[in-house]
């Protein structure tokens, strides 16, 4: 498959580009942090996204969706991080749809997610590093489940209207199997959610499930089989994110490059600097080669191909790598003002350490590889 975008998919980021720059620039994220907004995001923004139809990138068009793929997700994810823009597009129309793909829970949620009136958040790590240990338990009762225990890191977890809810309905804590994917509404009783804000200004919460009960619908796929859709969950959960991180990594590396045109010193602009000729020359190879590894776990995960994990592991991997290499130069480049509010380099450096952690930052994905290899 051929490492670059077709027509169709050029078309869809150039308008992505024009969209997301025009409703949602790095001033929408500026106002939001400023006016300390206690959702996160806005709301009337993201029906906007519903009205272009982004949210139904990932959704059959049997089902009202547009019916494309993760490499068309992902452009729009590339825009979103490159503007730094607040949104619940990669934990709703990317992770959580393909988590309820293929299940009864699909007919209910999919049309408010098109309809951008559904946001959905992921109540899946436990603990520190995006661990694959799951403790929460679903115990039975009636006809359904109460579940108790803790989740952490949940992104919008405060203000959504869907919780995607991994629990253990069989097993220990770190067994692979008897765990269970459920859809869980956010007004359901024992349920609270304290927001905290990360380093990027984004809010995510510590969330307590207090013998929630939900009943057996709730259940997405099977019952003791949720490492099926939790996997396609954390697939495309992590490649998103890995395209979004290619986004802030290519924005902040704009920012620079423009930087080094502009800010003269000694009569002459620095970029004619040859020292930081080669620094910016070695941060695009960087950032080309991150692009590469994004767009094969995509093309991949699309087609199905076995060899999608390792992809997708090497995708989150390259990406935080290379953007945090691009942050770095960027504030560097910039000199002590770069970590200041005047510019915006320090908020792309802010989000890209957030996105690195999340699904799994690139020593997991190393160990995954590694431990996949047999080492």
């Amino acid at each position: 498959m051929p490492l670059y975008l077709n027509d169709e998919q050029t078309m869809l980021r150039d308008t992505a580009k024009d969209f997301v720059a025009e409703h949602a620039p790095v001033s929408h994220m500026r106002a939001l942090r400023d006016e300390k907004d206690a959702t996160g995001f806005s709301r009337d923004l993201w029906k906007q996204f519903a009205e272009m139809g982004f949210t139904g990138i990932l959704i059959g068009e049997d089902q009202g969706g547009l019916g494309l793929g993760h490499v068309e997700a992902g452009v729009v994810l590339e825009e979103i991080g490159r503007n730094l823009s607040p949104s619940p597009f990669l934990s709703t129309a990317v992770a959580a749809v393909e988590a309820l793909k293929g299940s009864a829970q699909a007919e209910r949620w999919f049309p408010s997610i098109l309809a951008g009136e559904t946001v959905a958040a992921l109540a899946i790590d436990e603990g520190a590093k995006h661990r694959a240990s799951i403790a929460m338990k679903a115990e039975r009762s009636g006809n359904g489940f109460r579940l108790t225990g803790a989740k952490q890191f949940v992104t919008h977890g405060h203000v959504a209207d869907l919780l995607i809810v991994a629990a253990r309905t069989a097993g220990s804590a770190d067994d692979t199997g008897g765990v269970t994917l459920f859809a869980v509404p956010r007004d359901a009783a024992g349920l609270t959610a304290e927001a905290e804000r990360l380093a990027d200004s984004s809010l995510a919460a510590r969330m307590r499930f207090d013998g929630v009960a939900v009943d057996a619908d709730a259940v997405i796929g099977e019952v003791d089989a949720g490492r099926d859709p939790l996997n396609r969950l954390l697939r495309a959960g992590r490649t998103g994110a890995a395209a979004e991180l290619l986004g802030v990594g290519g924005g902040a590396m704009d920012l620079t490059v423009s930087y080094l045109k502009e800010r003269k010193q000694f009569g002459a602009a620095i970029g004619s600097f040859q020292a930081l000729q080669h620094r910016a020359a070695h941060l695009y190879s960087e950032m080309e080669v991150a692009r590469a590894a994004v767009l094969k776990a995509q093309q991949l995960l699309d087609c199905g191909d076995l060899k999608a994990d390792a992809a997708v592991s090497v995708a989150k991997a390259m990406t935080a790598m290379a953007t945090t290499l691009s942050v770095q130069e960027g504030v560097q480049m910039h000199g002590g003002i770069g970590m200041t509010d005047e510019y915006d380099i320090g908020f792309y450096m802010k989000r890209a350490r957030v996105l690195a952690e999340m699904f799994g930052d690139a020593n997991f994905h190393a160990d995954a590889l590694a431990t996949a290899a047999g080492y």
